[in-house]
């Protein structure tokens, strides 16, 4: 079947790319560094709550005593300026701040279908740049929610993830109009990698702000970076080829000629044909799986360094950070891997995203649960949780990129579907976890990497099953008058 999908489009698709339109300086490689950015501060956005929370929360209440702390020795800090202290505290149990850093995704899941089938039909420039806008407005409110009680924090973190719910429908469904083919991986890879980077930036540098500074200020820096960022976006990127100011016009040609046959002019939505897709619920089953593990580790990984592995808030974030480095450098280098394999090598789409989407489900769920086998190795736990973080970067070229295969058309309204499903961890895996971790013993973390490592391999066998590589019928113009 594989090799019967690979003989039935990459000829067609080599057909039509013409050697003569270099990457550097195009257009659509300017829209994925935009993009790239776009997402970095979105992720810097997401994340600065897990680090400044540490900081924001009286220490007394912060979380129940570490009860390993007579097997794990307090890692000794080798700084000795004096630490900011300025910062008002809060006196807030584990189970509120698990419900703080969840709120976001109450926010996040409702404008996820609604995100990707307005880009479809406006565009996805708008609705992704005054996303990020909205998110950064509401970040730069987020101390004065924090005074004014726990209640208003909440509804603000709620408020941002409805502004970033639009973001990723909104990109999936630009490049439906931008990305050729055989230059999907890359593209993709590049624009989504900056949400790694985000993370990577933004870990240690809240640390470093709330250290020196006040945690307030990680709140004022990066939403201020975000609107920022809002304007340089809606100057610099148009919506389709067609409508791109400065795009040369070999690339435009080229663009518009690669995708000729994959794109839908029908006015409506088939909706009824994409719910009942198979490939599309193998995607569902892997991006929830994977996002279980993903969002666990990003929302309480500075814990779990502070309470198990007790460094303390600087070497915190550098740590936290470390990970997703590791899968930053990994997209990339993945999205480049999986185009060549296809173009060069005459691959299948669907061998290669099945491939890397075991890499990078299964690769990650034996590192974890291996994580929390190793007592106080700091070193051990450290490069272990890096391994697994990073070994997830090829899912981006795996199941990530998959809603354009097979449906470039409606490829934002795919992805909405999906990351509505994957939504669902970021809400209630921080919440479990810190309900399991009550005591902060390493066992009951040894759980929490269990539960992750669990899902995330029936996810990985399950897009194995039924994953496909090919537009489907219903994702074409007239499939229900002549499709065979």
């Amino acid at each position: 079947m594989e090799s019967q999908e690979g003989e039935d489009r990459t000829p067609l698709l080599k057909e039509s790319q013409p050697g003569t339109v270099p990457a550097c300086c195009s257009a659509r490689y300017n829209l994925a560094l935009l993009a790239f950015f776009g997402f970095f501060l979105l992720y810097a956005l997401r994340v600065n709550l897990s680090v400044a929370l540490v900081d924001m929360v009286e220490p007394n209440i912060s979380l129940a005593k570490n009860t390993t702390s007579n097997v794990c020795p307090e890692h000794s800090s080798t700084i000795n300026v004096p630490r900011n202290t300025t910062g008002e505290k809060y006196s807030w149990d584990a189970d509120t701040q698990g419900w703080i850093l969840g709120s976001f995704f109450y926010g996040y899941i409702i404008t996820q279908i609604p995100g990707g089938y307005i880009a479809s039909k406006i565009g996805g420039k708008l609705l992704l740049g005054f996303g990020i806008f909205g998110t950064s407005v509401f970040t730069l409110l987020t101390p004065l929610a924090a005074n004014l009680g726990v209640g208003y924090l909440i509804a603000v973190r709620a408020l941002e993830g409805l502004g970033e719910g639009v973001t990723f429908p909104a990109m999936h469904s630009m490049w439906s109009s931008w990305a050729p083919p055989l230059e999907r991986s890359k593209l993709l890879s590049i624009s989504y990698a900056g949400a790694q980077l985000g993370t990577v930036v933004s870990l240690p540098l809240s640390g470093l702000i709330c250290y020196y500074m006040n945690w307030v200020y990680v709140f004022y820096i990066f939403g201020a970076l975000g609107v920022l960022w809002f304007f340089f976006w809606m100057w610099l990127v148009s919506d389709t080829p067609e409508t791109h100011r400065s795009i040369s016009h070999a690339e435009r040609e080229y663009i518009l000629s690669s995708l000729k046959d994959q794109l839908s002019t029908q006015k409506s939505v088939p909706w009824r044909p994409i719910l009942e897709s198979l490939p599309l619920w193998a995607i569902v089953v892997a991006h929830f799986s994977y996002n279980w593990t993903f969002y666990t580790l990003l929302t309480l990984l500075p814990t779990y360094m502070k309470e198990i592995l007790r460094f303390d808030a600087q070497e915190n974030g550098f740590l936290s950070a470390l990970p997703y480095f590791g899968c930053w450098l990994c997209i990339i280098l993945s999205g480049q891997i999986a185009d060549y394999l296809r173009e060069k090598k005459n691959f299948s789409t669907v061998c290669v995203r099945k491939c890397f989407t075991l890499i990078g489900m299964i690769g990650p769920a034996v590192f974890l649960v291996a994580a929390g086998f190793i007592g106080c190795n700091y070193a051990l736990a450290v490069a272990f949780v890096t391994i697994s973080t990073t070994l997830g970067g090829f899912c981006t070229s795996g199941y990530s990129i998959n809603h354009l295969d097979i449906a470039p058309s409606y490829a934002g309204i795919l992805l909405g579907i999906t990351n509505s499903f994957a939504t669902i961890p970021g809400m209630v895996g921080p919440v479990i976890a810190k309900n399991l971790t009550h005591n902060n013993t390493v066992g009951e973390w040894q759980t929490v990497f269990y539960i992750a490592a669990s899902i995330n391999l029936f996810g990985a066998i399950f897009f194995a099953l039924f994953a496909s590589g090919e537009v489907q019928d219903w994702a074409v113009s007239g499939y229900h008058l002549h499709r065979n």
